[in-house]
């Protein structure tokens, strides 16, 4: 009897242990992923990372995130204009969702959206950790919606999910803030690397004291640098900022612009042919001044080449500018350089040449 007691006390001694190893490693994981920080004023476009929990369409991702317009979804994913809506994504991918971002309390969190409609059998903690996979806590939902006693939620209320964001400038440059899903294997320097930021910057807006306290699946706040454009300020969609590799339809659906880091970090836009959501039609995309340069379209000469770029929009209109760019400065100092070096070889050739006629003679 002694020996079986003493077993049973053995098994229940390592179940404590064993939950209480699994409840340190819990809250190491929440303590690591700390709420965007967020001292802004009003609302700005983010974007996070989702990891589908199983096989679904695109506008179901769409639905479940209430992001109005598909082609958003299909912008920050850089996937073809005519992706079709009901294209599978497996399990486990994971897609880039674009909402619009609120500062409040020193915190950035989506903007009232995406509202979820509790269906039965939920949970606030199947919520958060299944359908959204864990871009949220359980307390965090319950903290925002009011709910007192988190076990008593009612088949279809509406519940708004916080997402992690902000709109801070970085470094005193606008950005696009991107919640990142953290890969197994992922180093703070490579994400940097890969994103054109800096390890400083991650730690400092993610509070990690360490690189080494970056843990696998935690999302952490990684500014996306934005493509230079020529948008005006009294533009609608200013300020109008397109991270590389993204791209974005604006303007009532008529003009569709791309970064590529590539392309110099410069804004590239052209007409979609899609048809307008406010006009019958698309207006012109003529630039002022010129013949026949439409937007999109540049003009040669030597090296200056001229283009109709995007300015932005406005109720009535596309709004276009010229955009110049100028032959890059020639090297004057290499340039002598190399005159130098081949006046120097033509006259040691020359040398060498007269020398040699010496000796035939001789």
């Amino acid at each position: 009897m002694m020996g079986s007691g003493g077993a049973i006390s053995n098994r229940a001694f390592a179940a404590v242990a064993l939950a209480l190893v699994l409840l340190l490693h819990i809250s190491t994981c929440v303590a690591a992923q700390q709420p965007f920080k967020c001292s802004s004023s009003g609302t700005c476009d983010a974007i996070v990372d989702y990891k589908l929990p199983n096989a679904t369409t695109l506008t179901a991702v769409a639905n479940l995130f209430n992001v109005q317009n598909l082609r958003s979804l299909l912008g920050a994913n850089n996937f073809p204009l005519n992706t079709l809506s009901n294209q599978t994504v497996q399990a486990n991918h994971t897609l880039k969702i674009p909402f619009r971002c609120l500062c409040t309390n020193g915190t950035g969190i989506s903007n009232k959206l995406p509202v979820y409609k509790v269906v039965p059998d939920d949970g606030l903690y199947h919520i958060a950790a299944e359908v959204f996979s864990g871009l949220v806590t359980y307390q965090e939902i319950q903290a925002v919606n009011n709910i007192s006693n988190p076990n008593l939620i009612e088949v279809g209320q509406e519940l708004w999910i916080p997402l992690p964001c902000s709109c801070d400038e970085v470094e005193g440059q606008r950005v696009v803030h991107y919640g990142l899903l953290v890969a197994a294997g992922s180093t703070v320097e490579g994400i940097a690397e890969q994103y054109n930021t800096t390890q400083d910057t991650l730690l400092r807006l993610n509070g990690l004291a360490n690189p080494k306290d970056l843990l696998a699946g935690a999302i952490i706040d990684v500014p996306l640098r934005a493509c230079a454009s020529s948008v005006s300020n009294n533009s609608l969609d200013y300020p109008l900022l397109v991270p590389n590799g993204t791209y974005i339809v604006t303007a009532t659906n008529c003009v569709r612009c791309n970064c590529d880091a590539a392309n110099n970090w410069t804004l590239q836009c052209e007409p979609t042919q899609i048809k307008s959501s406010v006009w019958p039609s698309c207006p012109s995309k003529q630039c002022q001044g010129t013949q026949s340069l439409y937007l999109g379209n540049s003009t040669s000469s030597s090296c200056n080449r001229t283009t109709c770029a995007y300015a932005g929009y406005t109720n009535q209109t596309i709004l276009t500018t010229t955009a110049l760019s100028t032959c890059p400065a020639s090297d004057n100092k290499s340039s002598a350089m190399s005159t130098h070096g081949s006046w120097r070889r033509n006259v040691s050739f020359f040398i060498l040449v007269h020398m040699l006629m010496l000796c035939l003679q001789i």
